[in-house]
């Protein structure tokens, strides 16, 4: 009796010298339609590089929208859910960065991508999803890939010029604290007036020092071991919530279910990025019961894809059925254009 191909999954961590810009590199090879995964929010972009079948991507279960088909794009943060399957066979690499890191890499002021999806050719320059992915489908092994990943984001890096020290601080402050800092605490700590600040975050990291620490404070919530806490009004108290109710509010804008519904699932996850500061719950699979009406089935069709996988014509997010912004207005990547 032949064995059921599973497929392939593969994570690394970034070469020491880029994680501080780079959280983990996660490679899979799907040999058939897939459940989707819910997509949680976490201060994280995302680069996905494919060949083959395209994600299809859904808005999250508290959201609206028709089902996008993406082989390749880039992942702003999110506040709120979304979904994303694989309905045929195909490859896929999905790259994590830092915020920070992802202003470094793609020169690109990160509000452009809060609550977005781009194609990485909008930002990156024409042709250059198309390059790359030739060179990693062709790869013969996932070492190989990464290798490939790691030299061209260090060509990247090379060029970009250091983020200021006060958004650095200012990021390391909520994470330390656990998002558990009012606006006000952060202006005193950093020096800055509250506008100034708000500038910087939405230059910098994409969405305002409210957002960021509402995700940062859910995710930590999320990753306390289960013996740490004896009731979810506990829980809420440990994780600088007001109230249990304050905690419902939050995790249901954000994940669109409950502590309750949504705590046995972390803890029965590996955290993605290992167990530093940037670790987090990130995805799970949906249920069928979960799925929202208009996402895509296993079997629907997907649209005919031309070399190296990439939709033809592609989706920009011009024809998105979520708000995204323009794309640049003129050729190549995007050029920073605020300075410190």
């Amino acid at each position: 009796m032949a064995l059921k191909d599973r497929g392939e999954n593969a994570e690394q961590r970034p070469p020491a010298g880029l994680r501080s810009q780079l959280i983990r590199y996660r490679g899979y090879r799907t040999p058939g339609a897939q459940p989707p995964r819910v997509t949680l929010p976490a201060a994280r972009v995302t680069l996905l590089l494919g060949w083959g079948e395209p994600l299809h991507i859904h808005g999250g279960s508290n959201r609206s929208g028709a089902v996008e088909h993406w082989s390749s794009m880039l992942a702003g943060p999110q506040s709120a859910p979304f979904l994303a399957g694989y309905q045929g066979a195909g490859y896929a690499i999905e790259v994590e960065f830092t915020p920070l890191g992802a202003h470094m890499c793609l020169g690109l002021p990160l509000h452009h991508l809060a609550d977005a999806v781009l194609h990485p050719d909008d930002v990156m320059g024409a042709g250059w999803t198309a390059r790359i992915t030739e060179r990693i489908a062709v790869a013969p092994d996932w070492h190989t890939r990464w290798a490939i990943i790691n030299s061209t984001l260090t060509k990247q890096l090379a060029d970009s010029p250091p983020v200021p020290p006060v958004v650095i601080e200012a990021w390391h402050a909520l994470w330390s604290n656990h998002g558990a800092l009012t606006t006000r605490e952060l202006t005193q700590r950093s020096g800055r007036g509250s506008r100034r600040l708000q500038t910087l975050f939405r230059e910098y990291i994409g969405i305002p020092p409210q957002t960021l620490s509402r995700i940062i404070r859910f995710q930590y919530a999320l990753k306390i071991p289960s013996q740490g806490y004896q009731s979810l009004a506990e829980l809420a108290a440990i994780s600088g919530y007001h109230d249990q109710a304050h905690m419902n509010r939050d995790f249901r804008a954000l994940a669109g279910r409950t502590p309750g519904q949504l705590r046995p699932l972390a803890d029965r996850a590996t955290l993605a990025g290992g167990t530093g500061h940037d670790s987090c719950f990130t995805d799970f699979f949906a249920g069928r019961a979960q799925l929202p009406r208009g996402y895509a089935s296993p079997g629907t069709p997907p649209p005919r894809c031309g070399p190296a996988g990439q939709a033809s014509p592609p989706v920009r997010p011009e024809a998105a059925g979520r708000h995204r912004p323009p794309p640049p207005p003129t050729p190549g990547p995007v050029r920073r254009t605020s300075t410190p």
